[in-house]
């Protein structure tokens, strides 16, 4: 799918240029130095308070011995049966920590109360699939044997994430329906990165701003490894999936000029057709993670206004049922 410059939301355009310009999509392996780069520097911020909430942090210790680092985000003055939400970082599956989302936190803590669980899962550049998966399941079972020292309800706990974050989000409410360890509430994956096949009109020759053709397939190829166009399971792309009965509620939003527009599409009609309640809506003129690159845009107002608003209604219409 081309975009032309038209086709793209005025108020989002000199953004979407700018933030192209820091992004070096020339070849496969400049792209792969950048997301080096990018996670050095941001390994500086690892730790870092967020203004207005307060945040701690807990390692959980992995399979093979090493720490998976856990960050814990509640409201100054904090209440006891709220919501647990397990949010998981976007960036491709190859870059990017929890402390980047802070505004994200403190929109769904204002909008609930509730405390923010989220992990600094592994990624691709250092350890491929399932390892991201396997941090975000350790971080979903931590949360619920240690739902009552947090303050959140074990029968209400949350999961969602933006793009790549997203994508596990989909992949883990699958793996943890499967698994029937623990139970998830309803999802929330925006934007979800889920088809490596990229056979979508969306998804095929895209030069949208921020993420386009080029960037998806270099950040896939990371993400698989060794099972890159091979036979990759749905816990890794979940549009693979073939059964969506049994899954929660599902709040998503996507612009309608970037490549995961059609693959989202599909997985929100594969869910109604399995009946699984699902907020939805499509943003005309937006690229990839425009919310997030121009949080100010009228656009950008709408789509959080609708993904908070929906998050406050599937909080309450859950706790109301099994009241």
């Amino acid at each position: 799918m081309k975009v032309s410059n038209k086709m793209i939301d005025k108020q989002l355009r000199i953004r979407g240029k700018l933030f192209n310009l820091l992004i070096n999509k020339s070849s496969e392996a400049k792209y792969i130095k950048f997301m080096h780069a990018i996670n050095k520097r941001m390994e500086k911020q690892k730790g870092k308070a967020i203004e207005g909430l307060y945040s701690s942090q807990e390692w959980i210790t992995r399979k093979d011995g090493s720490k998976l680092r856990i960050c814990i985000y509640k409201p100054l003055n904090p209440k006891t049966d709220v919501p647990g939400v397990l949010w998981l970082h976007g960036g491709g599956y190859a870059q990017g920590i929890p402390e980047t989302f802070a505004d994200t936190y403190k929109r769904l803590i204002e909008a609930s109360d509730c405390v923010i669980i989220a992990p600094d899962y592994r990624l691709s550049i250092e350890a491929p699939f399932p390892a991201a998966l396997e941090d975000s399941y350790a971080a979903l079972l931590w949360m619920k044997s240690h739902a009552s020292e947090l303050g959140i309800r074990d029968n209400q706990l949350i999961v969602g994430g933006e793009s790549a974050g997203g994508g596990l989000t989909t992949a883990l409410t699958h793996y943890a329906r499967d698994k029937q360890e623990v139970n998830i509430a309803f999802q929330m994956p925006l934007y979800p990165m889920i088809d490596d096949r990229m056979i979508t009109e969306s998804a095929k020759d895209n030069n949208a701003p921020i993420w386009n053709s080029k960037t998806n397939r270099w950040a896939w190829k990371l993400y698989l490894g060794e099972l890159f166009e091979k036979n990759v399971p749905a816990y890794a792309a979940a549009a693979r999936a073939t059964d969506y009965s049994n899954l929660p509620p599902t709040i998503t939003f996507v612009g309608d000029i970037e490549p995961f527009r059609d693959e989202t599409i599909m997985y929100v009609e594969n869910l109604k057709r399995a009946g699984i309640p699902v907020y939805f809506e499509l943003y005309k003129g937006c690229y990839h993670g425009f919310d997030i690159i121009n949080p100010h845009a009228e656009i950008s107002k709408k789509a959080i206004s609708f993904f908070i608003r929906s998050f406050k209604l599937a909080v309450e219409r859950y706790f109301a049922e099994q009241s």
